[in-house]
C-alpha cells in the first residue's frame, strides 16, 4: 500500500460523517470502505480487512476507469455470503478519484437487492461524498503543486548562491549545480557535456554511484537531438542498441553567446520514478542557462581553455587538496612572432591558429592537468608532472604546434611556439613563483632563437641574467654618458564628449641613439635597465631633459594650451631621494606645474601603494596631473584606485586592440570609462591603431586616444618649435580634422616618419 502524506491523511479522517449518512439511508449496511484512484484502501469502518476486497477492487479498476457513464455495480466475492455494492466516484471534469465499497447483511429468505435499487437509496450520500473528495482532491493537487514550486525555488536559490562556495570557483559551482539538480529532481544521474571545452561532468543522486557507461551510450544521440531541436527533449521510454534502458531522460541544450548550442545538461531518472513533465523541462532549462553562464565566465571563448582567474583558482585548489603530494610543474607558452601572421594573413587567421593551439593543448593535457589562455598569444599550463616529464610533454606540444601552420594548399604559415618549464615548489605563493620562473625561461628561449623548450634552472645564469642584457646595459650606460639619448613626443588627442574643449596631451618617450646613428626603441634596452637598477638614473635624465627643453617655450606655456606626460618607474618610486629631486626640480623650472602629468604603471603603484599615494598627493598639491598607466592589468585595480589621487587612467592597450572582436575586452574598456567618469577621472586608450577602433572608443565614453591612428612619435625639439605656430594657425589637434591638418604640417617639416619611431612598449620612463 502506498503511504499517505500528512495532507492526504487529513482528507481520509473526514469520512466518518458520510459513513454514518450511508448507514442511515441503507440500514443493512455492514461495512464501508473507501479506496483511492489507484485502488489503495484509504479508510474503512472494519477493524480488520482481509485481502479479498482490495484484490477485487484492483481487478475492477480498469473497467471502472474505462466506463465513464457507469455509476457502479454489485460484486459477489467468492466465499462471502453477502454482496458488496461498489460506486465509482469522479470529479466534475470526469477524472476518476475514488472507489466506495459497501457490504450488507441479508436474511436467508430474501435475495440481495440490485445495484440500481441500492443506488437509489444512497445516491444523496454518495453525491455528498463525491463532492467532498473532489474538493479535497483539488486542494491536495494544489498543495502538491505549491510544494513542488517551493522546492524548485529552493533549488534555484541554492544554484544562485553557489559563487560563494569553495572560494567562488566556477568549476565547483557547476559540480554543486549538478548535485543539487540530482537530489532535488530525484535523478539517478545528472551529466553536463560540452565537447568543445572538454567538459564531461557527472553527479549521482543520493545513494547512487556514477554510471559513466550510461552517458557513454546515450550522449551522442542526445547531443544531436538538442542541437537540432534547440530546446529541451523529454524521453520517458529509452531504447539503446535494441534494448530498453531502465531510465527516463530529460535533456536541455547549453547555449553560449550567439545562441550556439555547445553542449547539454542531461538528467536520468529510473523508470520506477515519475515521468518527466513540462515543469521539469522548464526547470532544467533554467539550470542549463546557469551552467552556460558559469562556463562562459570560466573558459576563454577562442581557445576553449580556462581563463587566467579560473586557472589560478583551480590550480591553487588542486595543489592544496593533493593528498598524494605529487610533484607539479608550470608551463608558460608564448607564440613566436604572432604579429607576422596577423600582418601577412589577417587577424582572423591568427585567431584560427590560436583556436587550433587551444584544441591541441586540450587534447594532450594529462589527467589532472590544467590549461589557460592568459592573454593574447600567451598560454599557461599546470601539470601534475615532474619537471623532466613536463619538459618532454612541452617538447611534444611544441612539435604539434609546428603542424598548425597549414592554411591551404597554396599558403603556409610558419607557426612555432616557445615554452618555459618550471617546477612548482611547496611554499607560499608557489604557483605565482613557478609561473614567473616559467615565464623567465620562456623569454630565455626567445632570446636563443625561439621554437624551443627551456627549463628553469636557478644555476643557469643565461636565464636569470641573460647575456644580451649584459651587453645592452653597457651600451645604455655609454649612450647616457655620451648624450646619445633623445626625447620624442606622441600626441594624446581628446575624443570624448568634451573633446572640443579638452586640452591635448603629449607623452614623452625615450629613444637611444646607437653608435652608428640608428634609433633604438625601448624594447631593446628596457629589460637591461630594469634588471641592473638603472631606471632611477634614466628617470632623472628624462625629467631634467624634459624641463630643460620645455623651458625654451615657458612663456608660451603660461596659458597651458597643452599638457606633457612624463613617465617614471617603480624603482624610482621606491627611492626616497627621487621624490625630493622631482619636487625640487619642478619648483625651480619656472613652468606652470599644471603643464606636467606624471605617469606610473598600475603594477608599480600597487606594489608600493604607500609611497605611490604620498608622492601623488604631493604632485597634485603642486598642481600637476597624475596618470595611472596600463590600467586594468593588475590584480587589485579597483581596491586601490580610491586611495590614489589620479587624474587620468590609461587603459592598457591589450584591451583596446581587441575591442572590435572581443566582447570581454570591449566590456572592460566600457567599464573602466564609466567608472572613471563617475569618479571625475579622465581616460586614455592606448594602441589606437585604426579609425574604427577610435570610433568605437568614442561610443564607449573614452576621453582620449593615443596610437598610430592618432599620431606617431616625433622629436620633442621639433614639436616645441612647431607648437606656437600651430596654435597661432589654429590647428592644434583638439579634434580629428585639426589633427589631420597638424599631421600634414608636421610631416612637411620633419620629412614624414623618417625618425624610425617604434610602437609603444615597456613601462616607466622608457615607454614608447
Amino acid at each position: 500500500m502506498s503511504t499517505n502524506s500528512p495532507a492526504e491523511k487529513e482528507i481520509w479522517k473526514k469520512l466518518e460523517p458520510y459513513a454514518q449518512l450511508v448507514s442511515s439511508l441503507l440500514p443493512r449496511a455492514d461495512a464501508i470502505s473507501v479506496f483511492d484512484a489507484e485502488g489503495w484502501l484509504r479508510w474503512t469502518t472494519e477493524s480488520t480487512q482481509g485481502p479479498d476486497l482490495p484484490n477485487a477492487i484492483q481487478q475492477l479498476l480498469p473497467h471502472a476507469i474505462a466506463h465513464r457513464n457507469e455509476a457502479g455495480r454489485r460484486v459477489q466475492i467468492e466465499g462471502d455470503d453477502f454482496p458488496y455494492y461498489v460506486w465509482w466516484l469522479r470529479n466534475d471534469e470526469g477524472a476518476f478519484i475514488a472507489v466506495v465499497a459497501v457490504s450488507t447483511r441479508r436474511s436467508i429468505e430474501t435475495e440481495p437487492a440490485s445495484f440500481d435499487f441500492v443506488n437509489q437509496l444512497v445516491r444523496p450520500a454518495m453525491e455528498c461524498l463525491r463532492r467532498e473528495l473532489a474538493a479535497q482532491s483539488a486542494l491536495l493537487s494544489m498543495h502538491d503543486s505549491l510544494s513542488a514550486r517551493d522546492k524548485d525555488v529552493e533549488l534555484l536559490l541554492k544554484v544562485t548562491d553557489t559563487p560563494n562556495v569553495a572560494g567562488g570557483d566556477k568549476v565547483d559551482e557547476l559540480k554543486l549545480l549538478l548535485q543539487n539538480a540530482a537530489d532535488h529532481m530525484g535523478c539517478a544521474l545528472v551529466a553536463l557535456i560540452v565537447p568543445d571545452k572538454n567538459i564531461a561532468m557527472m553527479r549521482p543522486g543520493k545513494g547512487r554511484q556514477v554510471d559513466g557507461s550510461l552517458v557513454a551510450r546515450t550522449h551522442r544521440q542526445l547531443l544531436q537531438l538538442v542541437t537540432t531541436r534547440r530546446e529541451s527533449v523529454v524521453i520517458n521510454r529509452v531504447g539503446a542498441g535494441g534494448e530498453m534502458l531502465p531510465y527516463r531522460i530529460l535533456c536541455s541544450p547549453l547555449k553560449l553567446p550567439g545562441s550556439r548550442v555547445a553542449g547539454m545538461l542531461a538528467l536520468y531518472r529510473d523508470t520506477a520514478g515519475a515521468e518527466f513533465q513540462e515543469r521539469d523541462a522548464r526547470l532544467a532549462e533554467i539550470l542549463a542557462r546557469r551552467a552556460s553562464a558559469s562556463i562562459e565566465a570560466s573558459y576563454d571563448a577562442l581557445s576553449g581553455l580556462l581563463t587566467r582567474p579560473a586557472l589560478e583558482q583551480r590550480a591553487g585548489a588542486a595543489l592544496a587538496e593533493d593528498a598524494n603530494r605529487r610533484t607539479w610543474s608550470a608551463l608558460y607558452l608564448d607564440c613566436d612572432q604572432m604579429h607576422v601572421a596577423n600582418e601577412n594573413f589577417g587577424m582572423h587567421v591568427g585567431d584560427q591558429v590560436l583556436a587550433q593551439l587551444g584544441e591541441l593543448i586540450r587534447s594532450r593535457l594529462p589527467p589532472g592537468g590544467l590549461g589557460s589562455r592568459i592573454s593574447g598569444d600567451r598560454f599557461a599550463l599546470v601539470l601534475p608532472l615532474r619537471r623532466e616529464e613536463a619538459t618532454e610533454f612541452a617538447d611534444q606540444l611544441r612539435l604539434g604546434a609546428e603542424q598548425l601552420g597549414t592554411l591551404s594548399p597554396k599558403a603556409r604559415l610558419h607557426f612555432t611556439v616557445t615554452i618555459g618549464v618550471a617546477q612548482v615548489e611547496r611554499s607560499a605563493d608557489a604557483l605565482a613563483h613557478a609561473m614567473a620562473a616559467a615565464e623567465s625561461a620562456c623569454k630565455a628561449g626567445k632570446d636563443r632563437g625561439r621554437n624551443r623548450v627551456e627549463a628553469y634552472e636557478e644555476a643557469d645564469v643565461s636565464i636569470i641574467r641573460r647575456f644580451t642584457d649584459i651587453t645592452t646595459a653597457g651600451d645604455l650606460r655609454a649612450a647616457i654618458d655620451e648624450g646619445r639619448m633623445r626625447l620624442d613626443a606622441q600626441l594624446i588627442r581628446p575624443i570624448g564628449q568634451d573633446g572640443q574643449h579638452a586640452v591635448p596631451h603629449y607623452e614623452l618617450l625615450l629613444r637611444m641613439i646607437g653608435p652608428k646613428g640608428e634609433t633604438v626603441g625601448p624594447d631593446r634596452f628596457l629589460s637591461a635597465a630594469q634588471r641592473y637598477q638603472m631606471m632611477p638614473t634614466i628617470d632623472r635624465w628624462v625629467i631634467d631633459r624634459a624641463i630643460s627643453q620645455l623651458s625654451t617655450v615657458s612663456g608660451w606655456l603660461q596659458d597651458r594650451p597643452v599638457v606633457f606626460s612624463i613617465n617614471f618607474s617603480g624603482q624610482s618610486l621606491g627611492d626616497e631621494t627621487f621624490h625630493d629631486f622631482l619636487l625640487e626640480r619642478l619648483d625651480r623650472a619656472g613652468i606652470d606645474p599644471s603643464v606636467f602629468c606624471f605617469e606610473l604603471t598600475e603594477s608599480d603603484a600597487v606594489a608600493n601603494i604607500a609611497k605611490a599615494e604620498g608622492l601623488m598627493r604631493r604632485l597634485r598639491k603642486l598642481g600637476c596631473g597624475v596618470a595611472l598607466d596600463d590600467f586594468g592589468t593588475g590584480l587589485s585595480s579597483l581596491s586601490y584606485l580610491r586611495a590614489l589621487p589620479v587624474t587620468l587612467l590609461k587603459i592598457d592597450g591589450s584591451f583596446v586592440r581587441d575591442i572590435l572582436k572581443d566582447p570581454r575586452a570591449e566590456s572592460m574598456v566600457q567599464a573602466i570609462a564609466q567608472l572613471s567618469r563617475s569618479m571625475s577621472i579622465g581616460t586614455v586608450a592606448e594602441y589606437v591603431e585604426t579609425p574604427e577602433i577610435e570610433a568605437r572608443l568614442v561610443a564607449l565614453g573614452v576621453d582620449y586616444a593615443q596610437g598610430f591612428a592618432v599620431g606617431r612619435p616625433q622629436p620633442l625639439v621639433g614639436l616645441l618649435e612647431e607648437l606656437p605656430l600651430l596654435c597661432s594657425a589654429n590647428v592644434l589637434p583638439a579634434d580629428a580634422s585639426a589633427s589631420a591638418r597638424y599631421a600634414r604640417l608636421a610631416e612637411s617639416r620633419t620629412g614624414g616618419d623618417g625618425h624610425g619611431m617604434g610602437a609603444n612598449v615597456g613601462s616607466g620612463a622608457l615607454r614608447g
